[in-house]
């Protein structure tokens, strides 16, 4: 299998649980990495033979611009469903940022990954 993925896709929504942070949008950072063949694809040089990347990152522009969770983990949970879900992908790895969330650190946030790690023996990691 191959990885199509998104890096640095910032999304402006509502996250955190401090009043303060429900009164303001914030940026959270994404990138995301799903398992694909893209075999096909590459012979037919065909959009409708692979995943749609663009597909893929407006349907989550929309889904996290609307969304007010309070924490970066359930909105990681609800991406990867949606990415599994909706668009057939066997296995994802998503990477949430929540950039300035904790004094003197650049970056916090969560790693997951979801689905099938792996398929005729090939480990995606």
């Amino acid at each position: 299998m191959d990885i199509i993925y998104l890096r640095d896709l910032r999304i402006d929504t509502i996250i955190g649980i401090y009043e303060w942070e429900r009164r303001v949008r914030q940026t959270v950072i994404i990138d995301l990495e799903m398992a694909a063949d893209i075999r096909r694809a590459a012979a037919t040089d065909n959009i409708e033979d692979t995943l749609n990347y663009k597909a893929v990152a407006k349907r989550l522009i929309a889904f996290v611009g609307e969304s007010s969770f309070q924490l970066v983990e359930t909105l990681a949970e609800r991406i990867a469903e949606i990415v599994l879900r909706e668009f057939d992908v066997p296995w994802v790895r998503l990477r949430v940022n929540k950039q300035g969330a904790v004094r003197g650190a650049r970056d916090v946030g969560v790693i997951i990954e979801r689905g099938e790690q792996s398929e005729n023996g090939v480990d995606f990691r």
